[in-house]
């Protein structure tokens, strides 16, 4: 099986935007595909990584009307719904098209667009993807994420202050990331005080409702070689599903989907988590970078809080730096888009086009969470040589 090549990305700005979906869609299609040099008409596949177009904007088809769009026709194309790892999800599936041979080149577009609507009004499409009797009872991502918190602050004998860290190392590096939703770094004294919102996370505990889109585009290593003596090779990749219910896990502080998703794409890549340079980790809120960093064997269970207080994660002079981009946090979270962006930000790092926010790097890792925990993906990616 030959290898799967990177061969072009791009991002919107993250934010309230005034595009529509569509239009979200085809800026960061026809961007990604104009970086690479490569036709609209070369397209084999058209992924399109979405959530809740439908929902948010009654808007269904994005797949078929992006192709139309691009000027793509007659590519095959297929819309991703994985709850908010979609992005992450559609990486999986523009790899299984490439490595499978029924494409040579494939591009993914993930995107979403939400601020048109309210923050209760995008909380109850999000807490959608819950079990029917969970969301019967109330239950939200923002309650579950409290619940855990506390669990978790409580059992470790961890400090408030550890989340509040991993807030404001996010915020720090989103002001470097020209395309962030939020370019302001917020202290720790701003994000401790700050409303409560699910006890003990805060205001700044949380991701924002973000529009954007990204995009990536995937070919053979041999056809990569065609366009560009630089690209970035998908060197591992992998899903996994944990409990729909979330209290039926023994454990609410441990993410199996994560830690299972991770030990495929690391055997697949044949690395461990010692040779990655920088990640990119879903953290719709703080404490969910902490579990992460502690089920892709970066920590050991309850250790992560200190890799936080210590610097461990930070951009410049940590050992391992994660959300170089600003994360979820300060980036922005457009459901769909946010795996996708992930990719974009590490393919960046690796090919040293980060600007400001560049650290060294030659092996990158993506973790794409739907829910909380539901599904995930995990990506490794390395320098095309």
């Amino acid at each position: 099986m030959e290898r799967v090549a990177i061969i072009g990305t791009s991002m919107t700005q993250f934010g309230n935007r005034s595009a529509w979906i569509r239009e979200l869609l085809a800026e960061a299609g026809h961007s990604c595909l104009a970086s690479a040099g490569v036709d609209p008409n070369a397209l084999d596949h058209l992924y399109v990584s979405n959530m809740a177009a439908g929902e948010f904007e009654g808007q269904t088809g994005v797949s078929n009307a992006l192709a139309h769009d691009l000027g793509a026709l007659p590519a095959y194309t297929e819309r991703v719904d994985q709850t908010s790892a979609s992005g992450g999800a559609g990486i999986y599936a523009a790899w299984r098209s490439i490595a499978s041979g029924a494409s040579d080149m494939t591009l993914l577009v993930g995107g979403e667009k939400m601020t048109h609507r309210s923050t209760s009004e995008a909380t109850d499409v999000i807490a959608s993807l819950t079990h029917p009797v969970e969301y019967k009872h109330g239950l939200t991502l923002p309650s579950f994420a409290g619940l855990t918190a506390r669990r978790y602050l409580d059992r470790y004998e961890a400090p408030r202050e550890s989340l509040a860290s991993v807030a404001a190392k996010n915020h720090r590096n989103g002001v470097d990331n020209p395309k962030a939703q939020f370019q302001k770094a917020v202290s720790k004294e701003t994000i401790l005080e700050s409303p409560i919102v699910a006890d003990p996370l805060r205001l700044y505990d949380f991701c924002p409702i973000t529009d954007g889109s990204a995009a990536l585009l995937f070919c053979p290593e041999s056809v990569a070689r065609e366009y560009t003596d630089e690209y970035v090779v998908v060197a591992g990749v992998d899903g996994a599903t944990d409990t729909h219910v979330v209290h039926e896990r023994p454990d609410p502080t441990w993410m199996g989907a994560v830690a299972e998703s991770a030990r495929g794409a690391f055997d697949m890549s044949g690395y461990g988590p010692d040779d990655v340079d920088v990640a990119e980790l879903h953290d719709m809120f703080t404490i969910l970078e902490l579990l992460q960093l502690e089920a892709l064997g970066f920590a050991d269970r309850g250790t992560a809080w200190q890799l936080a207080e210590e610097g461990y994660t930070a951009r410049d002079g940590g050992e391992l730096p994660v959300n170089t981009s600003g994360g979820l946090k300060s980036k922005g979270h457009p459901l769909g888009a946010s795996g996708v962006a992930q990719a974009v930000e590490v393919y960046e790092q690796l090919l040293g086009d980060a600007g400001p926010r560049q650290v060294s790097a030659d092996v990158g890792l993506c973790c794409n969470v739907g829910g909380f925990g539901n599904c995930v993906t995990t990506s490794i990616l390395e320098v095309g040589a």
